[in-house]
């Protein structure tokens, strides 16, 4: 699954609008408050770890390193 599948996935599995998470990030971050600008970013694939850092916290998530297990 590519990036921008994933994250918006995320979003509906949090039961929020792409608007609702720009908002969001707006108020939190200071993000642009444009939806056009986050799917740009999802489309081109040059969101940035700090941005996928926040918008999983604005989704209610955190993002963990977990070290595989071996076969």
């Amino acid at each position: 699954m590519n990036i921008r599948n994933e994250i918006k996935a995320q979003i509906i599995r949090a039961g929020m609008t792409m608007q609702e998470v720009v908002d969001l990030l707006s108020d939190e971050y200071g993000w642009s408050d444009s939806v056009s600008n986050l799917s740009a970013k999802l489309q081109r694939e040059s969101i940035r770890y700090k941005e996928v850092l926040e918008l999983a916290a604005v989704l209610g998530y955190d993002i963990v390193w977990q070290k595989r297990r071996e076969k």
